[in-house]
């Protein structure tokens, strides 16, 4: 499968963006789908995740009640919408996916997925 991200820019502070993640190649609603962040040299953190069926979700405690993950398997895309967004929120956002052949797990680990979209940069300012 191949992966997508798009939906990044640049917001002030307190405002909102909705990143997308787009699949081709396979039905998308057979993988379990995470999204990751990533600051200048350092390692991908965990953001959210979603299972393959879109029943269960996961979020990083930095961004419970202000991000949320959400599935249209229809459209083979996996969204996280951001709200009150904080300049600390600024990174390379990735999504990620795991072919799971059980439809309420979710993954944490960046080396639980096996496919991964290039980034899209989200830039806060104060």
């Amino acid at each position: 499968v191949q992966l997508q991200a798009f939906g990044g820019g640049s917001v002030q502070a307190g405002g909102s963006l909705r990143l997308s993640c787009a699949a081709s190649g396979r039905t998308f609603s057979v993988y379990a789908v995470g999204w990751f962040r990533q600051y200048p040299g350092e390692e991908r953190e965990f953001v959210a995740a979603i299972s393959q069926s879109g029943g269960v979700t996961y979020y990083a405690d930095f961004v419970k009640g202000r991000f949320t993950i959400f599935r249209d398997n229809a459209k083979n895309t996996v969204y996280l919408q951001m709200i009150s967004l904080k300049p600390e929120d600024t990174a390379e956002y990735y999504c990620a996916a795991h072919f799971s052949g059980t439809s309420n797990i979710y993954y944490t680990r960046a080396l639980d997925y096996d496919y991964w979209g290039q980034g899209t940069q989200v830039t806060v300012s104060s």
